[in-house]
């Protein structure tokens, strides 16, 4: 079970509930920023070197699910590093292990090699999640507890940013300086043309890396406050022992994490292959990269919008609203054809966006000593994004445009969490859950 630690004495404690952690807040969104932009770079690599390798959609989702692999069995050893390096120094060694896998994708675009990409990837996928498995739940309780949904929402907020900024990025770097990303679907490109449009990935990696060891080296010589020793486990052998189990909201939380993962990374991996096919929008790579900047873009306008919503709404009923939306906008997306069908798909971004982090928050509620271990838990659940290869699967034996009723399947997961899944009887959620009253 992953234990979120507290960090090394050496830091200071996190602010008094109320003082000001705006700085801290703001130091952070940056990093979440920035794992949200590398992620999405998948999203124009992955048609990418499906044209290059000549992969099947299978093989295409695979690098995927090495990558959402990374959180499952990196999550235990990052909370193990945190509790003994501290939270700090565990960001600066995420920051170096992304570049060190961002550089790795060079000798791999050189060679060419599909194992090599993998492995490159993989690396990056551990750095990432040892910030996740630090930040999430950091900024879960630096403040109010009542305002946690809607703080997190506005961090992850400008996660989407680096999403939505992504599919620019990695269009003009890798796509639109690629044979196969300015041809259309099903073009015939010679085996040089492949070697040539391998190595146009090495230039946008070469500049993810220096990004990162220049972010590395500020978060350095920051001051950054730790996750105070009381969110911790009690170590006292008198009391009642403390389960996880008997929290309904964690326990049905994890799932929804994970079924949530499926979704989203399916929709966006896939999405390219979607709307540059013949019987949808008719685009090349390149053009469709496009619209994949307005899926993304959704879900940061949403991220904002549903941060400022909670100060009215419940974090229950923001989330039964975007489930009940997303799987009406998924069944068009699987059902109809033409701009109809890339525009329901495209929509889906929009209430996607509150899922994870309202998910995450209402999963941690009530837990108290257990937050770290329960934080744990829903970290590793992003793993989910590894079976994203199932979808892949689904898409070759069945078609593209019907995989995405798994997507449909997941919404509805998702909606039963909101309904039921995360209210525990045993907690009393506090009286502004999702609700600001300042």
């Amino acid at each position: 079970m992953a234990n979120i630690p507290t960090v090394a004495a050496t830091e200071a404690t996190l602010p008094a509930e109320g003082a000001g952690y705006g700085p801290t807040l703001a130091l952070l969104a940056i990093l979440f920023f920035m794992w949200g932009f590398i992620t999405v770079i998948n999203n124009t690599l992955l048609p990418h070197l499906r044209s290059v390798f000549q992969l099947s959609y299978t093989q295409t989702t695979l690098i995927e699910s090495v990558w959402f692999i990374a959180y499952f069995v990196v999550s235990m050893p990052s909370a193990w590093l945190i509790e003994r390096i501290g939270y700090k120094r565990a960001l600066v060694v995420g920051l170096g292990l992304m570049a060190c896998g961002a550089l790795g994708m060079v000798p791999a675009a050189r060679i060419p090699s599909y194992n090599v990409t993998l492995v490159a990837l993989f690396v990056i996928a551990s750095g990432i999640t040892l910030l996740q498995v630090a930040a999430n739940p950091y900024v879960a309780v630096i403040g109010p507890a009542a305002s946690a949904p809607m703080r997190l929402n506005l961090v992850q907020a400008f996660n989407s940013m680096g999403t939505t900024l992504a599919p620019i990025f990695g269009g003009y770097l890798i796509l639109g300086r690629s044979v196969g990303g300015t041809s259309l679907e099903g073009a015939a490109i010679t085996v040089n043309q492949r070697l040539m449009d391998a190595r146009t990935v090495q230039l946008p990696y070469v500049l993810v890396a220096v990004t990162l060891g220049i972010l590395a080296l500020i978060i350095a010589r920051s001051h950054l406050p730790a996750i105070s020793a009381h969110l911790g486990r009690t170590k006292s052998s008198s009391g009642p022992r403390l389960s996880l189990w008997r929290h309904r909201n964690l326990v049905f939380g994890v799932p929804a994490i994970f079924i949530y993962l499926i979704a989203e990374i399916g929709v966006a991996n896939l999405f390219i292959n979607f709307v540059s096919s013949p019987k949808v929008g008719n685009l090349t790579h390149e053009e469709a990269s496009h619209y994949l900047f307005l899926l993304w873009g959704g879900m940061m306008v949403g991220r904002f919008v549903g941060s400022f919503l909670m100060r009215r709404f419940s974090a229950e009923q923001m989330l039964a609203f975007a489930a009940t939306a997303a799987g009406v906008v998924m069944l068009g997306a699987a059902t109809l054809h033409g701009p109809s069908a890339m525009w329901a798909l495209i929509l889906v971004g929009l209430f996607h966006s509150i899922m994870f982090p309202t998910i995450f928050t209402l999963g941690i509620r009530g837990l108290g000593p257990l937050t770290e271990e329960g934080s744990g838990l829903l970290i590793m659940a992003i793993a989910g994004g590894a079976l994203v290869v199932v979808q892949g699967w689904l898409a070759d034996r069945y078609g593209l445009q019907n995989s995405f009723f798994l997507t449909v399947i997941c919404e509805v997961y998702v909606l039963f969490y909101a309904l039921w899944g995360c209210r525990d009887p045993a907690v009393t959620p506090p009286s502004s859950m999702g609700i600001s009253t300042s």
